[in-house]
């Protein structure tokens, strides 16, 4: 093909502004066959992303990353915050701030921050000879493939269509399920608009939360800002409330009754697939048909990193532990989770906020944490590889894990939590939501838990979903005719024994799938290969389609660790190209 050609990314978040730095990275390689770049974003705001634009977040929403946890854009977050004019930074609630590298600042302000460099870098890819067009207000509706032509169409919603050379889609976050306002019910907080009172006007009744997520905190400070005062006390927080403001009570609602860890310090900000591991290494672990076994890869990669941490963090009882063969990886989890169990949630938080402030104030790293993140977040690249017995403790053991262990709240975020706990606002109820039930004619939701061998049922005027993106299933993919045309087709992943089968089938029948005569596990999402390239039906990637969405990869990307793995991925589908490019050359010289 003579002709430079043309490429479309759906979506024009973080994803996408990645993208397009490592596509300027390498402009000189990609320019020859790189004419032209086109980006639709479905909503105004181009260039943020969805938990960052101002139509979807709310000025007390706090990020969760630092500007030194950021991958390198043209600016740093730090940098461009400071650059700004007093009105701004006052606008994003940031006037008289120091700003710091270590400091987490609000959502919008890292939308803003985004949209700055997004334009930098359309700007710069312009001046490199790659054109760059955006396209906002402009949702994709459909994507048809052409093996014939090798161009691909894309349908908008305001009946245009449009062909490209190849495509890449960076959708992002998306809930299928649809909210029921007549019952209080919504199934998810975005945006969060719409849980908000009208100005004026106060909420005099209790709210319940599905989850204890960083976004059931958004909806939490969202709303108590709204009812109430925050009044500085030392490094802590007390919660006034507002008159008339005595029913209003929030409810979290999470199964295991945890609140994430607290912010901690790191020794190394940003991950890395390879920091313990190398890509030479990894293809070692697997056996002769090319499969890797998740305790395989704790015994070989992960103890002797975790016994090293735990060293650093003088914890010599759990580098005993690890040196002892026996001891595996539920049994790590296990120990690990114990010491994060508490009577009360929110008083352990109380104990924990003081380990945390000193990490964070003296500088001092908690070395298991940040080398258990790590080596997950290296086999979140390789997890494709593992059979669906270790698929199923991925998902039921050690994710929950790490959401509830690792994962990191603001600090902020926390002495929030602990003020409004103690002025009797907040409330934790464990125990697994079994059941759901939206009454329009009442207008209400009933909630009903399980614990233990009890069932309790609690009737809220408002409940928010707020259990985080899941994987879409194929029927919610959002280009109908990839699915009619089977250009994708599920994640699965094959099974180790044939009795696995019979014993899922028993316990979770609908997590298995027929294809082609062999029963597979669901993994969730869609089937890519390593290149972020769709798999039809066929078994063959698809050379002109990569999908780099979240929710549609999360079968084989299940700890995609937010924007660090924004970076990484549109890293690969980059190098994919050069590759292939590098192929091609090779082929002509021959």
């Amino acid at each position: 093909m003579n002709r430079p050609q043309s490429l479309a990314i759906i979506g024009s978040g973080p994803s996408a502004i990645y993208l397009l730095k490592h596509i300027l990275d390498h402009a000189a390689s990609l320019r020859p066959t790189l004419g032209e770049i086109v980006v639709f974003e479905k909503n105004a705001f181009i260039g943020m992303g969805m938990p960052y634009t101002p139509q979807t977040t709310d000025i007390y929403n706090m990020s969760n990353i630092s500007s030194e946890e950021l991958p390198e854009l043209p600016t740093t977050l730090a940098d461009w915050l400071r650059s700004q004019a007093p009105s701004v930074l006052a606008d994003l609630g940031l006037e008289g701030v120091e700003i710091k590298e270590d400091e987490v600042y609000g959502r919008l302000a890292l939308g803003q921050y985004f949209k700055a460099q997004y334009q930098l870098l359309q700007a710069w890819l312009t001046e490199a000879g790659i054109r760059v067009h955006s396209h906002a207000d402009s949702q994709v509706l459909d994507v048809r493939d052409d093996a014939e032509s090798q161009r691909i169409t894309l349908f908008t919603q305001s009946g245009e269509a449009y062909e490209f050379d190849r495509v890449i889609i960076a959708t992002g976050h998306r809930w299928p399920e649809k909210d029921v306002p007549e019952a209080g019910y919504y199934a998810s907080p975005w945006p969060m608009a719409k849980l908000l009172p009208k100005d004026g006007e106060h909420y005099n009744f209790v709210i319940g939360t599905l989850g204890a997520s960083l976004s059931a905190f958004d909806v939490i400070s969202s709303l108590a800002h709204r009812h109430g005062d925050f009044i500085p006390k030392g490094d802590a927080l007390t919660y006034r409330p507002h008159p008339g403001t005595e029913g209003f009570k929030m409810v979290m609602h999470s199964s295991k009754g945890l609140l994430p860890h607290l912010q901690f310090d790191q020794e190394e900000p940003m991950r890395e697939i390879y920091r313990h591991v190398s890509p030479t290494d990894m293809a070692k672990l697997m056996d002769a048909k090319g499969r890797l076994r998740l305790e395989t890869y704790f015994d070989q990669v992960c103890r002797p990193v975790l016994q090293e941490a735990f060293q650093k963090d003088d914890l010599p009882k759990m580098v005993k532990r690890l040196k002892d063969p026996s001891f595996k990886l539920l049994d790590f989890i296990e120990e690990m989770s114990q010491q994060h169990e508490y009577d009360n949630a929110f008083e352990g938080m109380r104990i924990e906020m003081k380990e945390a402030e000193e990490s964070v104030k003296m500088h001092r790293p908690i070395h298991w944490k940040e080398r258990m993140d790590d080596l997950i977040y290296t086999l979140n690249y390789y997890s494709s590889y593992m059979p669906a017995e270790d698929h199923v403790i991925l998902h039921k053991k050690l994710m929950p894990f790490l959401l509830n262990v690792i994962a990191a709240m603001p600090l902020p975020s926390g002495n929030t939590i602990l003020a409004l706990y103690d002025a009797g606002k907040l409330e934790m109820i464990p125990g697994s939501v079994t059941h759901v039930r939206k009454s329009k004619a009442k207008r209400h939701t009933v909630v009903e838990v399980e614990q233990e061998a009890d069932t309790s049922t609690y009737t809220y005027e408002m409940f928010i979903d707020c259990s985080g993106q899941g994987p879409l299933e194929l029927e919610d993919y959002p280009f109908p005719s990839l699915v009619k045309n089977k250009t994708v087709r599920p994640a699965c992943a094959a099974f180790y024994r044939s009795q696995s089968v019979a014993k899922l089938a028993k316990e979770d029948p609908e997590l298995l799938l027929k294809i082609h005569g062999n029963t597979l596990l669901k993994t969730g999402g869609i089937d890519i290969d390593p290149s972020y390239r769709v798999i039809g039906d066929s078994g063959e990637a698809n050379p002109r389609i990569h999908d780099i969405a979240f929710p549609h990869t999360t079968g084989h990307r299940p700890y995609s660790y937010g924007l660090q793995a924004c970076n990484d991925t549109s890293r690969i589908v980059v190098k994919a190209w050069l590759e292939d490019l590098r192929k091609v050359a090779a082929m002509e010289r021959s």
